[in-house]
């Protein structure tokens, strides 16, 4: 099996209706909550080359994209979804490895977030450096928070006045002074 995991131009936007179904379909089989996104969405983030695809010859191993928010201060690894038969091989830490390099070497300076209810992403976040922090640590950026609105669990947030919710948000802040 070879697997090619690449930046994604022009020539894979083909594959948005697949990348959106397969994210669809896997939060409606765990049962959590998930930001919905349209192919026309994940065509814009192709065409940015803000995106990140995983081939198998022509069939979509996996796919996740970057989005910045606050004036570029902030940047997010969204969408990160492996195909079904492509789970447990390491694929998901791979992709999202390639797209925190896309996000430092695109916004080097900015402070990169994500949220999430899945534990294997909270484990690769954690192992590149991402910590567990409260929303109000994240971007104050209404069009981010206005991505949620999607998600099942939205109401969660807005009654908690974006303090709680199912997922769990995590950043990693490339300026910050490193432990020893």
């Amino acid at each position: 099996m070879t697997i090619d995991i690449l930046v994604a131009d022009e020539t894979h936007t083909k594959y948005a209706q697949i990348i959106v179904d397969m994210i669809e379909d896997a939060a409606k089989k765990r049962g959590t909550g998930i930001a919905k996104r349209k192919p026309e969405y994940i065509v814009q983030k192709m065409l940015e080359g803000k995106a990140i695809i995983a081939l198998e010859k022509d069939t979509v191993a996996g796919f996740c994209y970057i989005e910045s928010w606050g004036h570029d201060k902030y940047v997010a690894n969204s969408g990160l979804i492996v195909n079904e038969i492509y789970r447990g091989e390491g694929l998901a830490k791979k992709i999202k490895l390639k797209a925190f390099e896309l996000s430092r070497t695109k916004f080097p300076n900015a402070k990169l977030f994500g949220l999430t209810t899945s534990l294997p992403v909270m484990k690769i976040n954690s192992e590149l450096g991402y910590k567990p922090v409260t929303f109000s640590e994240l971007t104050d950026d209404e069009d981010f928070w206005k991505g949620c609105q999607s998600c099942v669990n939205y109401d969660i947030l807005t009654r908690t006045n974006r303090k709680h919710c199912l997922c769990t948000g995590m950043l990693m802040d490339p300026n910050a002074p490193k432990k020893d």
